[in-house]
């Protein structure tokens, strides 16, 4: 191999690993997409009209996968740390240590008072918008409300499929992928709770739901051991998991959208 073509494959290879150990992941499209889809199936028509206004006609299935979209582009790092919370387990998001800098809890609330303020222009609003989406299945991926000492699961390290990954990364997308669903496919089988079951989950508020996701991440980093090899059986295991968290993040999505747009 000749000097340009080495330093040229050394470059391409410092690329792509550089690109994948800077990711910051949480629900992959497909995630996303399905909490979007699910929560337009229970939008009132006001608040359809009303999104779709902001959004010019882009679903908010296109926008879902917004948050991030925009983490590449250095002016929009303030939001970062609003993609995730954590706090040791044991305790409640209410009687935390803050992050000076905010969560994905005062980020869904900073989006919600934005864009229920009528004086906001509509650049604002579409802004906003598109990432309280995001930002709403976030707050559903247990391991975005986990613990500090290994970034949310991040540093975890476990092995899929013989693979190297880590625990949150498993959680995000990896176990969505393997059951290879695109998004319509997993919204339209997830769950048929009924009416009172439903209207029990949309209840409460942003701590609360907090609350509720950090003691399943609990259960989450008891699900494996660092360097476990996790494959079907961890999947059959816990992806009724994941589904449930994406159908509850969806109608709680269209909570929080059908009170904005009253």
């Amino acid at each position: 191999m000749n000097n340009s073509k080495y330093i040229f494959f050394v470059f391409i290879s410092f690329f792509f690993i550089n690109s994948y150990a800077n990711k910051s992941p949480n629900w992959g499209p497909t995630g996303h997409r399905t909490v979007a889809e699910v929560a337009n199936n229970h939008l009132s028509k006001k608040a359809k009209k009303n999104i779709s206004k902001i959004l010019n006609g882009q679903s908010l299935v296109f926008v879902s996968t917004y948050g991030d979209d925009i983490k590449s582009d250095k002016k929009y790092d303030k939001f970062k740390p609003w993609h995730y919370v954590n706090y040791p387990f044991g305790t409640t998001y209410n009687n935390s240590k803050k992050n000076p800098k905010g969560d994905v809890v005062m980020g869904i609330e900073k989006c919600i008072s934005i864009l229920k303020n009528k004086n906001t222009n509509k650049e604002e609003q579409a802004f906003y918008l598109k990432l309280l989406v995001h930002l709403v299945g976030d707050l559903h991926q247990p391991l975005h409300v986990g613990l500090a000492s290994d970034k949310g699961g991040n540093d975890f390290q476990v092995r899929w499929f013989n693979k190297g990954t880590n625990l949150h990364r498993v959680w995000d997308s990896q176990m969505i992928e393997s059951y290879n669903m695109s998004y319509t496919e997993l919204s339209n089988n997830l769950f048929d709770y009924s009416k009172e079951s439903i209207k029990q989950i949309q209840s409460g508020s942003t701590e609360q739901w907090a609350d509720e996701i950090h003691q399943l991440a609990e259960k989450v980093y008891k699900s494996a051991t660092i360097g476990e090899k996790l494959s079907y059986n961890y999947s059959y295991q816990n992806f009724n998991i994941v589904r449930k968290q994406l159908y509850i993040s969806g109608l709680r999505l269209a909570t929080i959208l059908n009170d904005i747009y009253v």
